[in-house]
C-alpha cells in the first residue's frame, strides 16, 4: 500500500457535484469527520455512486438525500433508491428533478462526470495515510481559486484540514 495525502475533491457544475471519499485500510481516520460540512451540503439534493460503492455502504441511504446508483446490471435493485443503467439516464433524472447531484463513487463514475463539472471543491485533511483509492488526476492548471477555509483540528475533526472553491 502507498503512504498518500488524504484529499477529497467536490466539484460542482451544471447541477453536478463530485465527491471523493478515500478510503483508508490502516489508518485511525474516522469516517464521520466532515461529515457535518458535507451534511449541510449535500442534504436536500441527490447523490449518485456506482454499485459497488452502494453495496459497499451496506447499502444504508443517507436520509434527507436521493440517491442514484449507477449500474450495468438490469436486473439490479436496491430499496430506497433509483437504479440508472446510464450517463444519460442520469441527466435524465436531472432534467426532471430540481436538484444537484453529488458524486460519491466509484472512481469510474468520477472519470465519467468529471468534464461535466464546472467548480471544484477541494477538501485536503493535513495527514498522513495509508490508502489504496485515488481521485482521477485533475489539470489544475484550468482552475482559479475563488475562496480557501482553514479549519483547525477540534473535538468533532481530529485533523486539521482546508477546504478550498477553484472555477474553471
Amino acid at each position: 500500500m502507498d503512504t498518500m495525502k488524504v484529499e477529497s475533491i467536490v466539484g460542482l457544475g451544471t447541477k453536478i457535484t463530485l465527491t471523493k471519499t478515500i478510503k483508508s485500510k490502516e489508518s485511525e481516520i474516522d469516517e464521520n469527520q466532515l461529515t457535518t460540512i458535507t451534511k449541510e451540503t449535500t442534504m436536500g439534493q441527490a447523490l449518485l455512486m456506482g454499485r459497488v460503492t452502494f453495496d459497499g455502504m451496506g447499502r444504508r441511504v443517507l436520509p434527507g438525500r436521493d440517491t442514484l446508483v449507477l449500474t450495468r446490471d438490469k436486473t439490479y435493485q436496491a430499496d430506497g433508491v433509483t437504479v440508472v443503467h446510464s450517463p444519460e439516464e442520469v441527466f435524465q433524472w436531472l432534467d426532471e428533478h430540481d436538484k444537484d447531484l453529488y458524486v460519491v463513487g466509484g472512481s469510474h463514475v468520477y472519470e465519467r462526470f468529471l468534464p461535466d463539472c464546472q467548480t471544484l471543491i477541494r477538501t485536503k485533511v493535513h495527514a498522513t495515510f495509508i490508502g489504496d483509492t485515488y481521485f482521477p488526476e485533475v489539470d489544475m492548471t484550468d482552475f482559479k481559486t475563488v475562496s480557501e477555509t482553514h479549519y483547525d483540528k477540534d473535538e468533532k475533526n481530529a485533523y486539521d484540514f482546508t477546504i478550498t472553491v477553484l472555477e474553471r
